[in-house]
């Protein structure tokens, strides 16, 4: 697959509308374009706008689907270090950056609880207060922690203050989206 070149959806196939974060179903045989794929799913655009899709419907646009970035190997110890791994993993659906580089991590608190599991709460914000996206990327980081070894309880919360700015980026992120430094 050539990155724009157009496509026609093979099947009826599940998305997410962005920024609105409305769930919709995306007609068999519409015209997208793939414009990204980060961590487990992809950007697609087509006439009825921008949308995400999931990795496990990848044969809808002709890919063939992966296994989604898990939980880290079998048997690896639960570590702050997987923690903020998996939080690389989540992707904003509009840039090619992830949650943590994008400052988008306000807090992460590890606690431990009983028989040595591990309870972790996240603040998080978005880069806009109106991101329809906020509901999404929260339940792809809660779902992300919940695989990791240990963990039993993951509590998500979005805040908004402070307010979310470019500065809150790691210097990579800052660099691969262009900002000066």
């Amino acid at each position: 697959m050539t990155p724009n070149t157009p496509i026609k959806l093979s099947r009826e196939c599940e998305a997410i509308e962005i920024p609105s974060g409305a769930h919709m179903k995306l007609p068999e045989g519409a015209e997208v374009r793939v414009m990204q794929f980060v961590g487990s799913s992809y950007t697609i655009v087509s006439d009825y706008g921008m949308f995400r899709i999931d990795v496990k419907d990848a044969d809808a646009i002709g890919l063939t689907p992966t296994s989604p970035t898990g939980s880290g190997e079998a048997g690896q110890e639960f570590s702050e270090k997987i923690v903020w791994d998996q939080l690389k993993t989540v992707y904003d659906p509009e840039i090619p950056v992830n949650v943590a580089d994008l400052g988008l991590i306000y807090a992460c608190d590890i606690t431990p609880v009983e028989s040595g599991d591990h309870r972790i709460d996240i603040k998080m914000s978005m880069t806009a207060p109106g991101c329809g996206m906020g509901n999404v990327l929260k339940s792809d980081v809660e779902s992300k922690l919940k695989g990791l070894p240990t963990v039993k309880e993951v509590n998500v919360e979005l805040v908004f203050d402070p307010p979310w700015g470019p500065a809150r980026m790691s210097e990579a992120a800052r660099l691969q989206l262009g900002f000066d430094l």
